[in-house]
């Protein structure tokens, strides 16, 4: 019944309202009789006052119950609360207006009745009721007589019976029970106030611990209906709190895009990475068992041909494991770029003269365009080596035979630009962006590749990313294309 915030709440709030009004109509109905008691003692503050002075009701320690008698009736036709009690200077009771079988006491406490008469105390002042062995009333008290030898006390009881019991109280008194009516009309108004207030409150936290519980059971953040970050104004705690799930929601969904994506990308790399593995392996097995089983047929040279083929499937897989482990090392930055000033044109020249001979092999010419006077520039010598040497070998495996491979260094605006040209068949324009994912196959061959790329134009990439740089490409088909990237020029006196 009280699962829910709101129940909870609600319940609460018309517990707490009930005991205000109770305490309030309690509160009422004691003052309201304070109230009286104090308003009626003050009007007949010196009725027993009066009485004494026009009525003698003792003599020679004798009561005389004629007069007595009189004030009886008197007070009863005028007033029938009023109780008249004749008391002996002890204070036992001596007479009485009240019904004999209604009288409780015997005698009444004399501390209150003296200080009414000599020190006229703050009302109201209460005094033992007759009535009751435990219950206190108003009263008013006159000695007997006024002057002379202490007789007795005339002790007037000025709230009856129809003061005695609360429900007596209410009624008969048109007032008190307009003032508890009134009374629970406001707090009912405040109570369906509040619920109709907690319920707008609440409202917002039910939405969004329903939003919460669709995105548990959906797990994906498309399904809930969140307003735009821009347009939350956090003005309270459920604000900030809806605000908070919002990015924390998009945030997981952004993570689990990307597991995905990563996972994706795992799935294809381990795919192409067995298929560049198993055609190596198969080759230089078939090899390896034709040396065994022919072994006494083949002739040395024959021989020879065989065992270079499959020393040269071995490099091949000993560069491409190679080329995987410094892929996932860079990716993993457990790579440190320790920059330091080079020359790169030095660098370049460096890197062509260990493509030469290759490319003398496949009949391509090399160019190089290496402006003079370059400055310095500030990069990893180690790994800006490496993107120039997988640029070039990328670029002469997919030349044609009496193509060629360019390299040119020029300076401009403080950057120092690299580019390496080729004169192959160049690559689709819309192939061009995924031309540096790992073991990407284009679906149209560049010369003699095959169309494989491999991991070396991953590698460059994430190199020049480590540099915060990157890579550019620009490609024609039956053309050709060219890559190229950039670097921070720094003046000699700048270093």
């Amino acid at each position: 019944m009280f699962k829910s915030l709101y129940s909870r709440l609600a319940a609460v709030l018309a517990g707490l309202f009930f005991l205000v009004g109770l305490g309030f109509v309690a509160f009422t109905v004691f003052s309201t009789g304070m109230y009286n008691q104090e308003v009626n003692q003050k009007l007949n503050a010196r009725l027993a006052e009066q009485i004494v002075k026009e009525k003698l009701l003792m003599e020679n320690n004798r009561i005389n119950r004629t007069a007595l008698d009189e004030i009886f009736h008197m007070l009863m036709v005028i007033n029938p609360a009023i109780e008249v009690y004749l008391l002996d200077p002890q204070g036992r009771i001596l007479a009485f207006s009240a019904p004999r079988e209604k009288i409780k006491r015997k005698g009444i406490d004399l501390v209150p009745v003296q200080k009414w008469i000599e020190d006229r105390p703050k009302i109201p002042i209460l005094g033992d009721d007759p009535r009751s062995l435990n219950g206190k009333k108003v009263f008013s008290a006159a000695r007997i007589p006024e002057k002379g030898p202490l007789e007795g006390y005339l002790y007037v009881i000025l709230g009856g019976e129809s003061y005695d019991s609360v429900l007596q109280k209410m009624k008969g008194s048109y007032i008190l029970q307009l003032s508890a009516w009134m009374i629970l009309a406001g707090l009912m108004f405040a109570l369906i106030a509040g619920l109709i207030i907690f319920g707008f409150m609440t409202g917002r936290l039910r939405r969004l611990a329903s939003a919460m519980d669709t995105f548990r059971k959906s797990q994906h953040i498309d399904t809930l209906n969140f307003p735009d970050e821009k347009e939350i104004d956090p003005a309270d705690e459920i604000d900030l709190l809806t605000a908070s799930f919002n990015q924390m929601a998009e945030r997981i969904q952004t993570q689990m895009d990307q597991l995905k994506a990563s996972d994706n990308t795992r799935r294809e790399m381990v795919a192409n990475v067995s298929h560049d593995l198993r055609t190596p392996l198969a080759t230089l097995r078939g090899y390896v068992e034709t040396l065994l089983l022919k072994e006494k047929d083949l002739s040395t040279e024959k021989r020879r041909y065989y065992l270079e083929i499959a020393i040269k499937h071995c490099e091949r897989l000993s560069k491409l494991v190679d080329e995987l482990m410094e892929l996932a090392k860079l990716e993993s930055l457990e790579t440190e770029v320790q920059k330091e000033s080079f020359h790169l044109g030095e660098l370049a020249q460096d890197v062509i003269q260990k493509f030469r001979l290759r490319a003398e092999e496949k009949e391509i010419t090399l160019k190089t365009d290496i402006e003079k006077d370059m400055p310095l520039t500030h990069a990893d010598i180690g790994l800006i080596e490496r993107v120039l040497e997988n640029l070039l070998e990328n670029a002469i495996n997919y030349t044609p035979e009496g193509g060629a491979v360019g390299l040119s260094i020029k300076l401009e605006n403080d950057e120092i630009s690299v580019a390496v040209s080729d004169t192959g068949t160049g690559i689709p324009e819309a192939e061009i962006p995924q031309i540096f994912e790992r073991f990407y196959r284009m679906n149209r061959g560049r010369g003699q590749g095959g169309g494989h790329h491999g991991l070396g134009l991953a590698i460059a990439k994430r190199i020049l990313e480590l540099h915060q740089r990157s890579i550019h490409v620009k490609s024609l088909l039956n053309c050709g294309t060219t890559l190229s990237f950039s670097l921070p020029a720094f003046p000699m006196e700048g270093i």
